[in-house]
Protein backbone atom coordinates (compact mmCIF):
# COMPACT_ATOMS: atom_id res chain seq x y z
CA UNK A 1 0.00 0.00 0.00
CA UNK A 2 1.19 3.43 -0.77
CA UNK A 3 2.44 5.48 2.12
CA UNK A 4 0.65 8.66 2.96
CA UNK A 5 2.61 10.84 4.69
CA UNK A 6 0.65 13.32 7.18
CA UNK A 7 1.30 16.46 9.34
CA UNK A 8 -0.53 17.68 11.97
CA UNK A 9 -1.94 21.37 13.48
CA UNK A 10 -3.32 21.08 16.82
CA UNK A 11 -2.88 23.11 20.13
CA UNK A 12 -4.32 20.36 22.20
CA UNK A 13 -1.38 17.99 23.11
CA UNK A 14 -3.84 15.04 24.27
CA UNK A 15 -5.31 15.10 20.81
CA UNK A 16 -2.22 14.79 18.76
CA UNK A 17 -0.06 12.39 21.38
CA UNK A 18 -3.87 10.45 20.92
CA UNK A 19 -3.48 10.66 17.00
CA UNK A 20 0.04 9.62 16.91
CA UNK A 21 -0.70 6.72 19.16
CA UNK A 22 -3.55 5.93 17.11
CA UNK A 23 -1.89 6.18 13.96
CA UNK A 24 1.38 3.73 15.09
CA UNK A 25 -1.17 1.00 13.99
CA UNK A 26 -1.06 1.77 10.12
CA UNK A 27 2.85 1.78 8.67
CA UNK A 28 1.05 3.13 5.69
CA UNK A 29 0.65 6.55 7.11
CA UNK A 30 3.50 7.96 7.99
CA UNK A 31 3.19 10.95 10.57
CA UNK A 32 5.74 13.92 9.90
CA UNK A 33 5.49 17.42 11.91
CA UNK A 34 2.96 18.32 14.54
CA UNK A 35 2.20 22.05 15.23
CA UNK A 36 0.66 23.92 17.81
CA UNK A 37 0.24 27.64 15.29
CA UNK A 38 -0.71 28.67 12.39
CA UNK A 39 2.72 30.42 12.37
CA UNK A 40 4.94 27.32 13.42
CA UNK A 41 2.67 25.39 10.34
CA UNK A 42 3.60 28.06 7.64
CA UNK A 43 6.71 27.77 8.92
CA UNK A 44 7.20 24.15 8.91
CA UNK A 45 5.41 23.77 5.58
CA UNK A 46 8.35 25.96 3.59
CA UNK A 47 10.57 23.28 4.70
CA UNK A 48 8.21 20.14 3.81
CA UNK A 49 4.75 19.82 2.60
CA UNK A 50 2.55 16.53 3.61
CA UNK A 51 0.24 14.78 1.59
CA UNK A 52 -1.97 15.24 3.68
CA UNK A 53 -2.70 18.12 6.75
CA UNK A 54 -5.18 17.49 9.94
CA UNK A 55 -6.01 20.49 10.85
CA UNK A 56 -8.03 21.68 13.93
CA UNK A 57 -10.69 24.67 13.42
CA UNK A 58 -8.73 26.65 15.93
CA UNK A 59 -5.45 27.40 16.68
CA UNK A 60 -3.32 29.63 19.21
CA UNK A 61 -3.18 32.48 16.98
CA UNK A 62 -5.44 32.12 14.03
CA UNK A 63 -8.55 29.88 12.72
CA UNK A 64 -8.55 27.79 9.80
CA UNK A 65 -10.97 29.40 7.60
CA UNK A 66 -8.43 31.89 7.15
CA UNK A 67 -5.16 29.81 7.34
CA UNK A 68 -6.63 26.91 5.00
CA UNK A 69 -6.80 29.73 1.93
CA UNK A 70 -3.50 30.79 2.55
CA UNK A 71 -2.22 27.12 2.45
CA UNK A 72 -3.63 26.33 -0.53
CA UNK A 73 -2.77 29.23 -2.54
CA UNK A 74 0.78 27.93 -1.75
CA UNK A 75 0.75 24.75 -1.79
CA UNK A 76 -2.07 23.55 -3.94
CA UNK A 77 -1.00 19.80 -3.88
CA UNK A 78 -1.43 19.44 -0.35
CA UNK A 79 -5.28 18.20 1.33
CA UNK A 80 -6.58 19.53 3.85
CA UNK A 81 -8.61 17.46 6.35
CA UNK A 82 -10.07 19.39 9.23
CA UNK A 83 -10.04 17.36 12.35
CA UNK A 84 -12.21 19.30 14.73
CA UNK A 85 -14.85 18.82 17.92
CA UNK A 86 -17.19 21.14 16.22
CA UNK A 87 -20.45 19.80 15.29
CA UNK A 88 -21.49 22.69 12.99
CA UNK A 89 -22.98 22.77 9.35
CA UNK A 90 -21.71 26.57 9.39
CA UNK A 91 -18.43 25.52 10.00
CA UNK A 92 -18.64 22.40 7.30
CA UNK A 93 -20.14 24.85 4.87
CA UNK A 94 -17.77 27.93 5.08
CA UNK A 95 -14.59 25.11 5.06
CA UNK A 96 -15.47 23.41 2.32
CA UNK A 97 -15.79 26.55 0.84
CA UNK A 98 -12.43 27.45 1.45
CA UNK A 99 -11.01 24.88 -0.64
CA UNK A 100 -10.65 21.90 2.43
CA UNK A 101 -10.82 18.32 1.11
CA UNK A 102 -13.01 16.95 4.21
CA UNK A 103 -14.49 17.33 7.92
CA UNK A 104 -14.13 14.63 10.28
CA UNK A 105 -15.04 14.93 13.92
CA UNK A 106 -12.20 14.20 17.08
CA UNK A 107 -14.19 11.58 18.69
CA UNK A 108 -14.82 9.56 15.17
CA UNK A 109 -13.35 5.46 15.66
CA UNK A 110 -9.77 5.19 14.54
CA UNK A 111 -10.94 3.57 11.68
CA UNK A 112 -13.64 6.78 10.44
CA UNK A 113 -10.49 8.96 10.57
CA UNK A 114 -8.20 6.65 8.76
CA UNK A 115 -10.40 6.69 5.90
CA UNK A 116 -11.17 9.89 5.94
CA UNK A 117 -7.23 10.33 5.69
CA UNK A 118 -7.61 7.68 2.70
CA UNK A 119 -9.94 9.28 1.08
CA UNK A 120 -8.46 13.00 0.80
CA UNK A 121 -5.58 11.72 -0.27
CA UNK A 122 -7.39 9.70 -3.57
CA UNK A 123 -8.45 13.03 -4.37
CA UNK A 124 -11.83 12.72 -3.29
CA UNK A 125 -13.80 14.77 -0.53
CA UNK A 126 -14.55 13.32 2.80
CA UNK A 127 -17.49 13.63 5.03
CA UNK A 128 -19.56 10.72 7.11
CA UNK A 129 -23.23 10.17 6.20
CA UNK A 130 -24.15 12.19 9.00
CA UNK A 131 -22.32 15.37 8.59
CA UNK A 132 -23.32 15.42 4.94
CA UNK A 133 -27.02 15.31 5.89
CA UNK A 134 -26.55 18.09 8.18
CA UNK A 135 -24.79 20.12 5.48
CA UNK A 136 -27.60 19.76 2.93
CA UNK A 137 -30.02 20.53 5.44
CA UNK A 138 -28.44 23.69 5.91
CA UNK A 139 -27.79 24.46 2.33
CA UNK A 140 -31.24 24.10 2.03
CA UNK A 141 -31.85 26.59 4.15
CA UNK A 142 -29.78 29.22 2.55
CA UNK A 143 -31.85 28.47 -0.36
CA UNK A 144 -34.60 29.43 1.19
CA UNK A 145 -33.08 32.74 2.58
CA UNK A 146 -31.78 33.96 -0.80
CA UNK A 147 -34.73 36.38 -0.96
CA UNK A 148 -34.10 37.73 2.03
CA UNK A 149 -30.69 38.83 1.53
CA UNK A 150 -30.58 42.52 2.59
CA UNK A 151 -29.37 45.35 0.02
CA UNK A 152 -26.21 46.84 0.83
CA UNK A 153 -24.02 49.64 -0.64
CA UNK A 154 -20.56 49.82 -1.87
CA UNK A 155 -19.13 50.76 1.50
CA UNK A 156 -21.67 48.60 3.58
CA UNK A 157 -20.36 45.46 1.74
CA UNK A 158 -16.13 46.91 1.95
CA UNK A 159 -16.93 47.31 5.76
CA UNK A 160 -18.81 43.64 6.30
CA UNK A 161 -16.33 41.75 4.46
CA UNK A 162 -13.47 43.03 6.30
CA UNK A 163 -15.46 42.17 9.77
CA UNK A 164 -16.18 39.23 8.50
CA UNK A 165 -12.51 38.40 8.19
CA UNK A 166 -11.58 39.74 11.59
CA UNK A 167 -10.28 43.20 11.02
CA UNK A 168 -10.98 45.65 14.03
CA UNK A 169 -12.62 49.14 13.69
CA UNK A 170 -9.16 50.79 13.24
CA UNK A 171 -7.79 48.82 10.74
CA UNK A 172 -10.67 49.08 9.05
CA UNK A 173 -10.62 52.80 8.92
CA UNK A 174 -6.84 52.82 7.81
CA UNK A 175 -7.73 49.89 5.05
CA UNK A 176 -10.27 51.91 2.82
CA UNK A 177 -9.59 55.51 4.42
CA UNK A 178 -12.73 55.96 6.25
CA UNK A 179 -12.90 57.61 9.67
CA UNK A 180 -13.59 55.58 12.59
CA UNK A 181 -17.03 56.98 13.34
CA UNK A 182 -17.87 56.39 10.10
CA UNK A 183 -16.70 52.56 10.12
CA UNK A 184 -19.06 52.20 13.56
CA UNK A 185 -21.74 54.30 11.75
CA UNK A 186 -21.71 51.32 8.95
CA UNK A 187 -21.38 48.45 11.05
CA UNK A 188 -24.33 50.12 13.13
CA UNK A 189 -26.17 50.42 9.71
CA UNK A 190 -25.32 46.77 9.03
CA UNK A 191 -26.76 45.08 12.07
CA UNK A 192 -29.88 47.11 12.12
CA UNK A 193 -30.19 45.42 8.05
CA UNK A 194 -29.74 41.77 8.89
CA UNK A 195 -31.35 42.04 12.22
CA UNK A 196 -28.92 41.18 14.42
CA UNK A 197 -27.76 42.36 17.85
CA UNK A 198 -24.20 41.69 17.70
CA UNK A 199 -20.65 41.29 15.73
CA UNK A 200 -20.90 37.64 16.02
CA UNK A 201 -24.52 37.24 14.70
CA UNK A 202 -23.43 39.58 12.32
CA UNK A 203 -20.94 37.39 11.50
CA UNK A 204 -22.85 34.19 11.05
CA UNK A 205 -25.82 35.90 9.04
CA UNK A 206 -23.42 37.14 6.24
CA UNK A 207 -21.91 33.69 5.99
CA UNK A 208 -25.59 31.99 6.20
CA UNK A 209 -26.82 34.31 3.45
CA UNK A 210 -23.79 34.27 1.53
CA UNK A 211 -24.51 37.60 0.47
CA UNK A 212 -20.56 38.60 -0.07
CA UNK A 213 -20.04 35.17 -2.37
Amino acid sequence: MQQIHIAIADDHPMITDGLQHMLAAHPHIVLGNVYDSGAALMAGLAEQQPDVLLLDIQLTDITSDKLAPEILKQYPHIRILVLTGIDSALYIYNMLKEGVSGYVLKNSASSVIVHAIETVYNGAIYLDQALQEKLDRFKNKLKNKEMLKPSLTVKEKEVLELTVKGYSIPEISEKIFLGRRTVEYYRSNLLLKFDVRNMAELIRKTIETGILD
